[in-house]
């Protein structure tokens, strides 16, 4: 079970880059000042990753920790 989690902790750790990049490249395609639809308009992206930021580092936080054995429950296993 801790290979898991820690097989898991690797795959957080990964993804939260992945969201990030996402998140700045769907902001770069989408907004457009001449655009007409709520998606081109900037100051929805920014609510957009002002609000999953801090997800995207938590996934990472617990990666981190799920990868460092922290949540095994012997602390012989660490």
């Amino acid at each position: 079970m801790n290979s898991i989690r820690k097989i898991l902790g690797v795959v957080w750790l990964l993804l939260g880059p992945v969201v990030i990049y996402f998140l700045i490249a769907g902001a770069i395609h989408n907004v457009d000042p001449n655009g007409k639809k709520d998606i081109n308009n900037p100051v929805i992206w920014v609510i957009i990753i002002t609000i999953f930021l801090p997800i995207a580092i938590g996934l990472m936080i617990f990666g981190w920790y799920a990868l460092k054995g922290e949540y095994s429950r012997n602390t012989s296993d660490r």
